[in-house]
């Protein structure tokens, strides 16, 4: 039996580009590696310093009374921000050095290593970098097998990058069960704003991966193929989020895609619950099925208002921007909150961008201030440009990306500050 300590940092974005949202979430994917590890005999404890506002100190405190033969930390804030993590290791690579010399073997999981085994390796300290999907992975580090495929490890004076990033099987995973103090935390409703939280709110992953290829998503080098879970798992570990007075779910899938033995079972729960998706991919009918099933908040990747935008992202859109703006309008109509995601792409008009942006506003559907588009690293955007990443790929971008714009979304609180400086002043 291996001992194992899986742990999400307390998140800071002080200076950050980060476009996510900075309020905590389960972390999924500590939370299934640690269901499958015990599974396999193995001891875990799952430490959320993010949810539980858990100092380097008091996350120490915890491991020495453990004892863990493993840590494993996270290099983003749940599998819902893999694709758009903080491009910065300042949070994690603090963490990993504060608790170096309590496990014989220090592990970092997520983006980062996934598209840069050598440099997280490096910037983290620790002894084994995941590469793509950490769960089965983690299982065969802590049945003490070597040379695990998807990993990079040091080997004497030398890096040993063994393998691609490697996927999860996912339709097989049981129904997750959170702790029920994690839960009672858990007071954020992740993009809900028709109504006033009452109980606490869950992310929940009904699919993983996307069948689409736009330009912009850094998905190639985990959560890449589509899956999708037996819809009889996902309603219970919904039903048993429900007896924890769980009011209002999100499915982080990248893409939620109409399901409608899954909207028809949702619908019999009363439950409330958001979803991201392409808003081109429902019909009508399905659409009205989804907002009897309980959505309250819908976020529609549009990017660009015009064709050769859209072309440009790899869309691969069949409708028009009227079409497109047609649909968010029938959406609407069954589902308190709907926004429209825009990129800012050199094909649109500002004037004529701002011009949609009201006439949405004005019929109740939400658009965003274009963001300005961040090639992360292992996205096509970053091959495009510069090819396959190497170390030094996310400084690379980063600089890019401050460079090319002098003004940032309505999404970011302040200036980004550079790479280099953001990781610079690790104790």
């Amino acid at each position: 039996m291996t001992l194992v300590a899986l742990i999400n940092p307390d998140w800071q974005y002080d200076g950050s580009i980060y476009f996510g949202c900075r309020s905590p979430h389960l972390p999924l994917e500590l939370g299934i590696s640690q269901q499958l590890l015990d599974r396999a005999g193995h001891k875990t404890l799952l430490l959320d310093a993010h949810m539980f506002s858990l100092s380097h100190d008091e996350i120490a405190a915890e491991l020495r009374t453990f004892r863990p033969d493993i840590i494993v930390v996270t290099t983003a804030p749940t599998y819902l921000f893999w694709r758009c993590a903080p491009p910065e290791l300042r949070v994690p690579q603090q963490l990993t050095l504060a608790l170096r010399d309590l496990a014989a073997t220090l592990i970092a999981v997520g983006p980062h290593g996934s598209t840069t085994p050598r440099a997280a390796l490096s910037k983290l300290q620790v002894d084994i970098v995941v590469m793509g999907e950490c769960e089965k992975t983690l299982v065969r580090l802590a049945n003490g097998e070597r040379d695990v495929l998807g990993t990079c490890y040091r080997d004497g004076p030398a890096v040993r990058v063994n393998g691609a990033p490697q996927a999860a099987p996912f339709v097989d995973q049981p129904p997750l069960q959170w702790p029920a103090e994690m839960i009672r935390r858990h007071s954020h409703h992740h993009h809900r704003f028709e109504a006033t939280p009452v109980g606490p709110g869950a992310e929940v992953e009904a699919s993983r991966g996307c069948p689409y290829r736009c330009t912009f998503c850094a998905k190639d080098n985990f959560r890449n193929g589509y899956r999708k879970r037996p819809v009889a798992a996902i309603l219970q570990e919904i039903d048993h989020l429900r007896s924890q007075q769980v009011e209002y779910f999100y499915f982080i899938d990248e893409i939620f895609l109409p399901n409608a033995e899954l909207l028809e079972g949702l619908g019999s729960r009363g439950l409330l619950f958001g979803v991201q998706t392409r808003i081109d991919l429902w019909r009508p009918e399905m659409l009205e099925l989804l907002g009897r099933a309980g959505c309250v908040s819908i976020e529609a990747g549009v990017e660009s208002l015009t064709p050769e935008g859209r072309d440009q992202l790899g869309k691969k859109c069949r409708m028009t921007t009227e079409q497109l703006a047609e649909r968010l309008l029938t959406a609407r109509r069954h589902v308190p909150f709907v926004q429209a995601n825009l990129i800012e792409v050199a094909e649109d008009d500002d004037a004529m961008v701002q011009r949609w942006r009201e006439e949405m506003r004005c019929a109740g559907v939400w658009a965003n201030d274009p963001v300005p588009l961040y090639p992360y690293p292992g996205s096509p955007d970053y091959r495009k440009l510069w090819g396959e990443p190497d170390d030094h790929a996310w400084e690379r971008a980063h600089d890019y990306y401050l460079g090319l714009f002098d003004r940032f979304s309505d999404v970011q609180e302040q200036r980004p500050i550079p790479l280099r400086q953001l990781e610079v002043g690790v104790p």
